[in-house]
């Protein structure tokens, strides 16, 4: 109980940091002070180390209790501001919903994009071994070796001391189906399959190859992915969750299903957010340019999912029919597939909402020019006789009648019978177009 009391007042305080962030951040932001960009990141500076130093204090247990406490976009600041060495321990701690959504959105530093990283078992779970020269790895009894962006002299040492054919990186491009998944003479298993990035600043897939054999995983790619670290996680924390090193080739396909579904589930949220927009009775042409970028980036998410998923398919095909798996794996991949079939049902949903909010929007853009050609359309008509009037006032016949009549009072009448000409045609308009109208609402309330 003391406990629990205990983490209460941890998050209490947090929360207090946090509602007095965003209370000063407004608080300037409606003064009209000089310099209020520097006064504001100062203020918010201070506010920031003050919550940085809390957290700092705090154990990683309790900071994980915290966070499952937080919603959203509190969790996200607090994440923020937890020291970079400790975020894995975290991780491990919290539940599995929130450790893909902090993973999701989590961009990785550049300290960590250039490593090799080799796992063994040890009771039961994965165990990093750490690689500081050749001889490491030679000692190293791995069943994952994952290369993100490894220097060629470390592709070297992995080719040599293994005796593996991994590819380059830098060399992994778009190949046909037959091209990417294959099983060479020596028994060495490749697949070159996509896995979905979808990240605040960017959507991509990135290809990832894989290599099996003697019992050992080799993966290579460009990029950090969420979905690794997920795994790598997931492994630490649960005894008996991977034994092979089949078992994490497939909880990668796993954890990359998952990551799609979480992607596809932002997605509806932020076409909802666009749906509110689309049904409102008007909308101006800037709102409506901003919604059809936002609807754009939408579908490009989804088909980059899509594709991601399909890809997944193929993959996990290939190692069925290539007859490579183990009873129990085999139930797994036919479980991971039929996540796949519920997703691509997901997919083509959000294909025809986004085709229906797209042409709504479009819809409104084209009233919008309506009403603006309508408009011109009244003053061309209005101008019209006007112009005759006008060209008739130009002639020199008309010169000539007016001869004897001083020009002052001449052309004085002659442009207040312009004038009058123009309203009397502007309200033949008006009233005919009421006319229709009242027409058009008797005809609706006969039918009805």
């Amino acid at each position: 109980m003391s406990e629990k009391n205990n983490i209460d007042k941890k998050l209490s305080s947090i929360k207090n940091l946090l509602a007095k962030q965003n209370l000063v951040g407004n608080l300037i932001q409606r003064q009209e002070m000089s310099r209020q960009d520097i006064v504001e990141s100062l203020i918010q500076k201070q506010n920031s180390t003050e919550l940085e130093k809390f957290v700092k204090k705090l154990e990683v247990n309790d900071i994980a209790r915290i966070l499952e406490a937080l919603i959203e976009q509190e969790r996200i600041v607090v994440w923020d501001h937890i020291e970079t060495s400790r975020r894995d321990d975290v991780l491990l701690e919290v539940s599995d919903d929130i450790r893909m959504d902090l993973v999701s959105d989590e961009t990785p530093n550049k300290e960590q994009i250039t490593v090799i990283r080799v796992f063994d078992l040890f009771k039961g779970r994965l165990r990093q071994i750490p690689i500081y020269s050749r001889k490491d790895l030679e000692k190293a009894k791995p069943i994952w070796v994952d290369l993100v962006t490894p220097e060629i002299e470390q592709l070297e040492w992995a080719r040599e001391i293994f005796g593996a054919h991994i590819p380059n990186p830098n060399e992994l491009t778009d190949l046909e189906t037959s091209a990417r998944f294959y099983i060479e003479d020596n028994g060495e298993i490749h697949l070159h399959s996509n896995f979905l990035l979808d990240t605040t600043k960017e959507s991509k897939n990135v290809t990832v190859a894989f290599v099996l054999k003697d019992k050992i995983l080799f993966t290579v790619r460009n990029e950090e992915l969420p979905v690794f670290r997920l795994q790598r996680l997931r492994a630490r924390a649960e005894a008996g969750y991977v034994s092979q090193a089949k078992d994490v080739l497939l909880d990668l396909y796993a954890a990359d299903i998952e990551y799609s579904a979480n992607a596809l589930e932002d997605v509806y949220s932020r076409l909802e957010k666009v749906g509110k927009q689309v049904v409102k009775s008007y909308m101006t042409n800037s709102q409506a340019a901003t919604i059809l970028s936002d609807i754009a980036i939408e579908e490009d998410l989804n088909g980059k999912i899509r594709r991601n998923v399909m890809d997944t398919r193929n993959a996990l095909s290939f190692l069925m029919r290539s007859k490579l798996l183990s009873v129990s794996q085999h139930e797994d991949v036919k479980e991971i597939l039929r996540d796949i079939d519920s997703l691509d049902g997901h997919t083509s949903f959000l294909f025809n909402k986004i085709n229906f909010q797209m042409d709504a929007t479009v819809g409104f853009l084209n009233v919008n020019q309506n009403i603006d050609l309508k408009r011109l359309t009244i003053i061309s008509v209005v101008f019209m006789p006007v112009n005759i009037i006008a060209g008739i006032g130009g002639m020199s016949e008309f010169s000539m009648m007016t001869n004897s009549i001083p020009w002052q009072l001449a052309y004085g009448c002659f442009i207040l019978v312009m004038i009058a000409i123009g309203l009397f045609t502007f309200i033949g308009l008006r009233a005919f177009e009421n006319k229709r109208i009242e027409k058009l609402r008797s005809e609706n309330s006969f039918d009805k």
